[in-house]
C-alpha cells in the first residue's frame, strides 16, 4: 500500500468542497457521470484510431445505490487509469483545478453559470469517503484502488477489477443521506444526464405484477443517446419534433411551430427551439430553454445567452462554445454569446417572416397564441422590432387581421384627425366595452382588439413606430373627442343648462373620485351619460402594473374621470322638461347617473340598492 498528500496548500480545501456549493451540491452526479462519459468516449477514439487491440464491449455506464449502506457506485467501461495516472491526474491536476476554482469563485458563486471546473472532487460535497477502483486499458496495466476519506492524506494499493475502466464508490455522509434514495438519484439523472451520449444504466425495467412493481430482466436505461437536436433536420418529420417537444415537456399544450438550430462556423450550436402558446402567462413561460454543452444538461436560465423576450421560448441550445465558468454578467460581453445570441434571433425572425409571407391563413390562426411573445420582443429589442414590423399583425372586432400597412389603408381616410394623425382605435375588453365599440362603429369606424398584458406599452412603441399615428382605447373619451373633426355641431343647450347640469351631476356623483364634467352631441342613439378615463393616464397606469420600472407614482395619483353628458339624448331632453328640471332630486337624472356608474363597475353598497330600488319604482 503506498501513502500520500494531495498536492494542494490550503489543509481546508475539504471543508470548502462541502459547504461552497451547498445550494447546487447534486452537481456531483453531472460531474461524475460526465468524466465517465469522458473516458468511455475516449476508448472508442482509440478503438478507432486502432490502438485498442480488445473488443470494446458493452460500453453502458452503470449507477447503483445501497440504501442499507448509503453508497453510490459509478461504473463505466472506459480508458481507466494507472497507479501513475491516478498520482498525476487525482492527487495533483484534478485537486489543483478543484481548488483554483473554488478560490476564483468563492465571491460569486450562486451567479456562475454551469458550476463545471470540480470534476471527480466534487463528490466530497456529500461523501464522508471515497474510492476509485481502476485498470486502465493499457498492456500489463494492474488494477489499482485509491482511496481518501476528506482529508488530504489519501491510500492507494493493489485495485480488485478485472475488465477495462473505472469504478467510484461513494460513501455518503450523515447530511447527504438523501442521495441513497432511488428516486432521488433518478430525478437527478434525469436532469443532469437525460441526453449524454453513452447510456447509463439505472436499475432494472419494472412491470406490474401480482399487485406491484416487481424487476425485469431489462436494463433501466435513463438518457437518450441521440436526441432530436443532433440528428439531421432532413430525417425528421413533425411527428419527431413533436414528440421530442412532449419529452421534454410533458405537461404542456403542442407548440406552434419549431426551429432547428445547426451551425460549426464561426461557432459550434445546435438545438431545437419550440414556439410555446403564449397568451398571459408571461412569467410562467420564462427560463423553458434548457443548455446544454456535448449533451450535458447546464442550466435553463438562459436569459444572459439569448435576449430577453427569448426566454418564452421552449427547446434545447447544445454549444461547446459557451463559456461555463463565468460569471453571468461576463456572458454579456462575451464574444462569441454575442455571435450566437445574434444568430438565434435571426433564425427565429426569418422563420416568422418565412410563415407569415408563404402561410398567410396559419400565421393568422397562430396570431393570439404568438403575439405576446412578439410584443414583448418588439418593446425591448430593437433590432427584432425593426423587423418584425413589417409583418405583424392587427385584428378587429370583426376578428379580421391586418399587417400595419394594410390596415391604415382601410382606416386613414375615416380616422385622420384635423391635425392629420390617423387614429387608431382599440378595446381592451370587447365585452366591457361594447358599447363605447357600438358608438365608434355607428361612426364608420373600426376597432382593434388589444387585450394583452404588454398592450399599453405596446401601443406606445407604434406610436413611435408608425407615421402620424395616434392610439386611443375606445373608452378613453367621447368618440368625436377621440377623431376630432373641423366641424363641430353647436350644443343643443343653453349656458343656463350646461352650468345646471354641471353643479347638480357634482351632487350625485360619488364623493371618493374626482371628475370633470362636460357636455357634448353625441347622438340620438348614445347613452344620456358616459364616464370615460383620459388615455393618457389609464395607459401609464397599465404599464405600471406589468413593470413599468420608475411609473409606479401613476398608480398613486388620484383616477380623473371624464363625465360627458349627451346633448342629443331625448332622456335629457325630457329632464329639462320635466317638473323637477334639472335637480339633483330628479329621480330621471339620478336614474341616469347610477346606470353610467353601473356600466362602470362604479356602483356599489347602499348606492346599488338604492338604485334597484328606485329602478322598481319607475317601473310602477
Amino acid at each position: 500500500m503506498a501513502q500520500g498528500k494531495i498536492g494542494v496548500t490550503t489543509e481546508n480545501i475539504f471543508p470548502v468542497i462541502k459547504t461552497f456549493l451547498y445550494s447546487d451540491h447534486d452537481i456531483f452526479i453531472r460531474e461524475l457521470v460526465a468524466n465517465a462519459v469522458d473516458a468511455t468516449q475516449k476508448v472508442k477514439a482509440l478503438a478507432s484510431s486502432g490502438e485498442l487491440k480488445e473488443e470494446l464491449g458493452d460500453l453502458n455506464i452503470e449507477i447503483k445505490i445501497d440504501k442499507d449502506a448509503k453508497t453510490i457506485t459509478i461504473i463505466d467501461k472506459g480508458i481507466g487509469m494507472t497507479a501513475e495516472e491516478i498520482d498525476n491526474y487525482i492527487n495533483q491536476i484534478a485537486f489543483s483545478s478543484a481548488g483554483e476554482f473554488l478560490e476564483k469563485y468563492k465571491d460569486q458563486i450562486g451567479n456562475i453559470i454551469g458550476h463545471f471546473g470540480l470534476g471527480f472532487y466534487s463528490s466530497f460535497m456529500v461523501s464522508k469517503k471515497v474510492e476509485i477502483d481502476s485498470l486502465s486499458w493499457k498492456e500489463g496495466a494492474n488494477a489499482v484502488k485509491w482511496e481518501c476519506d476528506g482529508n488530504p492524506e489519501y491510500n492507494m494499493s493493489e485495485g480488485s477489477r478485472s475488465e477495462r475502466g473505472t469504478t467510484i464508490t461513494l460513501w455518503l455522509d450523515d447530511d447527504s443521506s438523501e442521495f441513497a434514495d432511488e428516486n432521488k438519484i433518478e430525478s437527478l439523472l434525469s436532469k443532469y444526464c437525460k441526453f449524454m451520449p453513452i447510456p447509463i444504466v439505472f436499475g432494472k425495467e419494472k412491470e406490474w405484477k401480482d399487485g406491484k412493481y416487481e424487476d425485469t430482466d431489462k436494463n433501466h436505461i435513463i438518457n437518450n443517446c441521440e436526441p432530436l437536436w443532433t440528428r439531421k433536420p432532413s430525417e425528421l418529420k413533425d411527428e419527431d419534433y413533436l414528440n421530442f417537444y412532449k419529452e421534454l415537456y410533458p405537461m404542456s399544450d403542442e407548440p406552434l411551430f419549431h426551429i432547428h438550430l445547426n451551425v460549426d462556423y464561426p461557432f459550434n450550436l445546435t438545438g431545437i427551439l419550440y414556439f410555446p402558446k403564449v397568451k398571459d402567462k408571461l412569467e410562467l413561460s420564462r427560463n423553458k430553454i434548457q443548455l446544454y454543452c456535448n449533451q450535458m444538461f447546464v442550466t435553463d436560465s438562459v436569459e444572459n445567452i439569448v435576449p430577453e423576450f427569448m426566454t418564452l421560448l421552449h427547446g434545447v441550445i447544445d454549444s461547446p462554445d459557451i463559456p461555463l465558468n463565468v460569471s453571468r454578467s461576463y456572458l454579456q460581453s462575451d464574444a462569441n454569446v454575442k455571435k450566437i445570441s445574434g444568430y438565434i434571433t435571426r433564425k427565429v425572425t426569418d422563420k416568422l417572416e418565412e410563415i407569415a409571407r408563404d402561410k398567410k391563413e396559419e400565421f393568422e390562426s397562430k396570431w393570439d397564441d404568438l403575439k405576446l411573445f412578439l410584443e414583448y420582443g418588439m418593446i425591448t429589442d430593437e433590432k427584432f422590432s425593426e423587423k418584425v414590423v413589417k409583418f405583424a399583425l392587427f385584428k378587429n372586432t370583426d376578428g379580421k387581421y391586418f399587417n400595419f400597412e394594410d390596415y391604415r389603408k382601410v382606416i386613414e381616410t375615416e380616422q385622420t384627425n384635423k391635425d392629420g394623425k390617423v387614429v387608431y382605435l382599440y378595446t381592451t375588453n370587447p365585452v366591457a366595452q361594447y358599447q363605447y365599440i357600438e358608438i365608434a362603429k355607428n361612426k364608420g369606424y373600426d376597432v382593434l382588439i388589444m387585450d394583452c398584458p404588454l398592450d399599453a406599452h405596446y401601443v406606445g412603441l407604434l406610436e413611435q413606430k408608425i407615421e402620424n399615428s395616434l392610439f386611443a382605447r375606445v373608452d378613453s373619451d367621447t368618440i368625436d373627442a377621440l377623431i376630432s373633426k373641423e366641424n363641430k355641431e353647436e350644443l343643443k343647450l343653453s349656458d343656463d343648462e350646461k352650468k345646471k347640469l354641471q353643479e347638480q351631476m357634482e351632487v350625485l356623483l360619488p364623493k371618493e373620485n374626482k371628475y370633470e364634467v362636460k357636455m357634448d352631441n353625441l347622438g340620438l342613439n348614445a347613452s344620456a351619460i358616459i364616464i370615460t378615463q383620459s388615455e393618457f393616464m389609464r395607459r401609464y397606469r397599465d404599464m405600471a402594473a406589468v413593470g413599468g420600472g420608475g411609473m409606479n407614482f401613476y398608480n398613486e395619483m388620484p383616477i380623473i374621470y371624464n363625465i360627458t353628458i349627451n346633448a342629443d339624448s331625448p332622456v335629457i331632453a325630457k329632464i329639462k322638461e320635466s317638473e323637477e328640471g334639472i335637480s339633483a332630486d330628479n329621480k330621471l337624472l339620478k336614474q341616469l347617473t347610477d346606470l353610467a356608474l353601473l356600466a362602470n363597475g362604479m356602483l356599489k353598497g347602499k348606492e346599488l340598492a338604492d338604485f334597484i330600488r328606485r329602478s322598481e319604482e319607475l317601473m310602477n
